[in-house]
């Protein structure tokens, strides 16, 4: 691949990636729009036609690293291990 041809591809890349935060950015707008919607209507599922929005609250149990590693170091150290991987940037 030559030199120009490179350039090309970061730029197109570079262009296609703004697009999808775009995209990210108006899907979020739509998402919390109907989350307001549905706090305004006190109600965690709504009828829409054929759809169904679910929006309700949900109860999870995560393992707290950095309380497990205050208290019991050694063993934080022992089950701890170096993951290689590769970082892909451009600047």
């Amino acid at each position: 691949m030559s030199r120009n041809e490179l350039i090309a591809k970061i730029e197109a890349l570079q262009e296609w990636e703004a697009i999808m935060e775009e995209a990210k950015a108006e899907a979020e707008a739509l998402r919390d729009s109907i989350k307001e919607e549905m706090l305004a209507q006190g109600t965690e599922e709504l009828e829409a036609g054929t759809y169904m929005v679910r929006w309700t609250s949900v109860l999870s149990n995560r393992f707290d690293t950095t309380a497990f590693k205050k208290e019991h170091n050694d063993l934080y150290q022992q089950f701890t291990k170096q993951v290689p991987s590769k970082r892909f940037s451009i600047a």
